[in-house]
């Protein structure tokens, strides 16, 4: 095996096709912050841009989703192939080792920041284990990700900046908890800020799975936020957003730091009006429809935009309830939503549940040759598997009609920064529109 001179990162799109709105992958930049100068680091993200299968590569990685899975193979069969080395890692190989290593050299399970240089030197040596794995104890984040892994390429205008990761709350649905479990590993708060006032962006995406997984850390990083904007003008000062749990909207102090430290969206998972889903989910914490609506209200009154996440399949979903919700969210004004069936995702206890229960269409749906994107992937209780794919695509129908989009965006959070948000709002919600009619039904893999 000899030295790589030459390292290729893949980041693949669901199929071969390109997407509108993509956004800076923070893995990239960090794996290229971790490869020694010595040798050279490129990065093609399918979401974008082609990928050339006859592209030149000692060793290629690739960073591999659940939806990206059965297309990651593909590819990656192509280069083994030709004889090139390939290794994956990200959330599906890391709960799929054995299944991934069918496709790939080398498997790395858990995050990258121990694995990739030892990797990278054992390759050099000729010594690349099948598998490594993040030994899970660091508390405090150093390796600072290094943007010109992005150059040439066109995402989102939108800069995405990490503080922290991991989550204190452990919903069935999630694989977050199964990867991280209780550790919730993050950046010093000065490296966080100085990453945010190098974004090349005027808007910045603070990506934390929940960026209120800490109370002290998350006031610590408001108040550097504040700091950092008093001190530069104000036609330089950065606005960002966040996905948080809903509890926040609970403190109103808290509230009125967000709003004085630039925040202008945030992504509340809201999932279900019901509360008997809730419970069934583990997230009864979030109290229900009048918790939400006070929380929106007080957000609202603060000018921030709220991107309301849904599921549906749970016990107590009928196909009421995909009306039911789509208005609930226009009528609370939400920026932004998605209305997706529940999936079932491997190291959830969701998945675990689901498939002892019996209740999965495919074992392996990832995989499956007819699955398609939106569609449900197991049988729920109180529908067909076809009406919990039809109540979605109508939940989405009526929210984002071009009535609603109006109704929504032009009678949105008030406040010196109404103007600015209409324009964020109206451009959000066109995104939006189009790429969920891009996504749904296609075929998981696509062409190799």
């Amino acid at each position: 095996m000899k030295r790589p001179r030459r390292v290729l990162l893949v980041r693949p799109n669901m199929g071969d096709f390109r997407s509108r709105d993509a956004m800076e992958p923070l893995v990239a930049a960090l794996l290229k912050r971790l490869t020694p100068p010595e040798v050279e680091f490129r990065f093609v993200d399918e979401r974008v841009e082609a990928v050339d299968p006859e592209i030149e590569a000692d060793l290629v990685a690739f960073t591999v989703e659940t939806f990206t899975a059965r297309r990651a193979y593909a590819l990656a069969d192509g280069f083994r192939r030709r004889g090139v080395p390939v290794v994956m890692g990200g959330y599906h190989p890391s709960f799929c080792p054995d299944e991934t290593l069918e496709h790939a050299d080398a498997v790395v399970v858990g995050d990258a920041e121990p694995t990739w240089p030892r990797l990278l030197a054992d390759f050099a040596a000729g010594r690349m284990a099948r598998l490594y794995r993040d030994p899970a104890t660091a508390q405090t984040l150093v390796a600072a990700p290094d943007p010109s892994a992005y150059a040439g390429k066109r995402y989102a205008p939108l800069s995405l900046v990490q503080h922290g990761r991991g989550c204190r709350f452990a919903c069935e649905f999630c694989s977050i908890r199964a990867f991280y479990g209780e550790r919730q590993p993050a950046y010093a708060v000065d490296a966080t800020v100085a990453a945010f006032a190098a974004a090349r962006h005027r808007r910045v995406f603070l990506v934390d799975d929940n960026l209120f997984a800490s109370r002290p850390r998350f006031e610590a990083l408001l108040g550097a936020l504040i700091r950092h904007r008093r001190e530069v003008p104000f036609w330089r000062r950065k606005q960002w957003c966040c996905q948080v749990s809903l509890d926040v909207a609970r403190d109103e102090r808290l509230l009125d730091l967000m709003a004085e430290s630039g925040c202008f969206l945030v992504l509340v998972g809201f999932e279900s009006l019901a509360r008997g889903n809730l419970k069934e989910m583990g997230k009864l914490w979030n109290h229900g429809r009048h918790a939400y609506e006070t929380a929106i209200r007080r957000l609202h009154e603060r000018g921030i935009l709220v991107y309301g996440a849904f599921v549906f399949g749970y016990a107590e979903d009928t196909y009421a309830s995909f009306v039911e919700t789509a208005d609930f969210a226009r009528d609370q004004r939400l920026c932004l939503a998605n209305f997706n069936p529940l999936t079932p995702t491997p190291g959830s206890p969701l998945y675990d549940r689901l498939r002892a229960e019996g209740r999965l269409l495919h074992d392996r749906w990832w995989l499956a040759p007819d699955y398609r994107y939106g569609q449900a992937i197991f049988r729920p209780r109180g529908m067909t598997p076809e009406q919990l794919e039809q109540g979605c695509l109508e939940a989405r129908a009526r929210f984002y009609s071009p009535g609603s989009i109006a109704a929504r965006v032009l009678n949105g959070p008030a406040g010196p920064r109404a103007w600015r948000n209409l324009n964020i709002a109206l451009l959000a919600n066109w995104v939006s529109r189009v790429e969920i009619r891009n996504k749904q039904g296609k075929e998981l893999g696509g062409s190799s």
